[in-house]
């Protein structure tokens, strides 16, 4: 009785391995942010240009835009690509001509 609801029971990764959420929560994320950065871009387009082909421009820019961010998060949510960048900065302060 014990082996068989040891077998019934459903094997679940942990969050950080579970590669179907991720894509998930991935795919989601870059069509929304498609969707309405276009339509952003493409009202932006209606307001401040006159012909079609800027205002396509502005929502190729728009589309851009939103799959590159998503991208950009995406790849921080799979770990290849690192966060924000600690910079090298000393504790010491600066003097003026060298002087310690």
């Amino acid at each position: 009785m014990a082996e068989e609801k040891k077998q019934e029971q459903a094997i679940v990764p942990p969050p950080q391995y579970n590669l179907d959420a991720k894509w998930d929560a991935c795919l989601d994320l870059g069509v929304r942010r498609f969707a309405y950065f276009s339509l952003i871009g493409g009202f932006a387009g209606l307001l401040l240009f006159r012909s079609p082909v800027t205002r396509w421009a502005s929502t190729a820019f728009g589309a851009g835009t939103a799959l590159g961010s998503a991208y950009t998060e995406c790849s921080q949510k799979f770990g290849g690509y690192p966060g924000k960048l600690a910079t090298n900065v000393s504790e010491a302060p600066t003097t003026k001509d060298g002087e310690h």
